[in-house]
């Protein structure tokens, strides 16, 4: 076992199979405890996918503790950080992984789709920062570990819900580095690449999905965590703010917007010198409106 994070209390959410439980095995090898949040049950069994996790934790020489509460309510939120103050005493780390797809075209999304997702990746990702945020402040120290997605950070088909929640949670993850770093509090986001049960949903309707498809399948979710772990460690503690991506063995850092060009005009702008002057001179500068997977056509290395 690895002693990277030893002795510190990691809450993960979504943590009942997939990144989720690579994230909280992945800690409790390397020496935290960890609660092991998930709704989910097992199929055909009569049991909740957390707390298997705690078990193959626990068999593995770990120590791990069950919350089958959901991240979309301030209450129930309020309950997944307060069972680790209840079985371990503290809490040092949140991992925003728990999500769900609602995979449509925008021009066919329900109000339902839009809501759902919306209420698991951003309200929870706040409910269960929020929750987390008097004790991290009381104690001066904490770590937020978010994960986004590049269908947020570049866009992609048929996500207009998972997009609008990934690209939220980085402006959630930015502002909760500058409120609470006087705290010694920091904040980050991965963009996870990795075959899971989630991506699983992805439907197979056109060639760009396909083709997404098939590259995600040669990319494994234990791939991710050992960089949470990293910014969850005191080896950690000078990364606040910051966008990352892991891609199999590729770690990635993006960029976050910033202005790249201006255009004056001291008599002012009209509908008419915007279309003859600003836009030409800002038009090099666009950005293509292209799916996440075209700015990464190379296979997983």
């Amino acid at each position: 076992m690895g002693i990277m994070v030893e002795g510190k209390v990691v809450v993960v959410t979504g943590a009942g199979a997939g990144i989720g439980r690579d994230f909280a095995k992945a800690f409790a090898a390397n020496g935290a405890k960890v609660v092991v949040n998930d709704l989910a049950r097992l199929p055909d069994e009569n049991a909740f996918a957390a707390d298997r996790v705690v078990t193959e934790i626990k068999n593995e020489g770990g120590d791990a503790a069950a919350v089958i509460e959901s991240v979309a309510e301030w209450d129930s939120a309020q309950r997944i950080v307060q069972a680790a103050l209840d079985h371990f005493g503290r809490i040092d780390c949140v991992i925003n992984n728990a999500g769900i797809t609602r995979d449509r075209f925008f021009f066919n999304m329900s109000a339902d789709e839009w809501r759902m997702v919306l209420d698991v990746h951003l309200n929870g990702s706040f409910f269960i920062a929020r929750a987390a945020a008097p004790f991290f402040k009381n104690q001066a120290s904490g770590c937020y570990v978010h994960m986004t997605s590049t269908s947020g950070l570049i866009g992609n088909l048929g996500q207009a819900n998972y997009s609008a929640a990934k690209m939220g949670i980085v402006g959630l993850s930015k502002c909760i580095a500058m409120d609470m770093a006087k705290f010694n509090v920091r904040s980050n986001c991965i963009a996870p690449w990795a075959w899971t049960a989630m991506t699983a949903n992805i439907p197979a309707n056109s060639p760009e999905n396909i083709a997404r498809i098939e590259k995600l399948k040669k990319m494994e979710s234990s791939k991710i965590p050992p960089l949470a772990v990293f910014l969850a460690s005191d080896a950690g503690m000078k990364v606040s703010g910051q966008i990352f991506g892991v891609r199999a063995n590729e770690i990635y850092f993006f960029s976050q917007p910033r202005i790249l060009r201006t255009v004056h005009r001291a008599e002012g702008w009209t509908p008419e010198s915007i279309a003859t002057h600003a836009i030409p001179a800002l038009e090099p500068s666009f950005f293509e409106n292209v799916p996440s997977m075209a700015i990464t056509p190379w296979d997983p290395i």
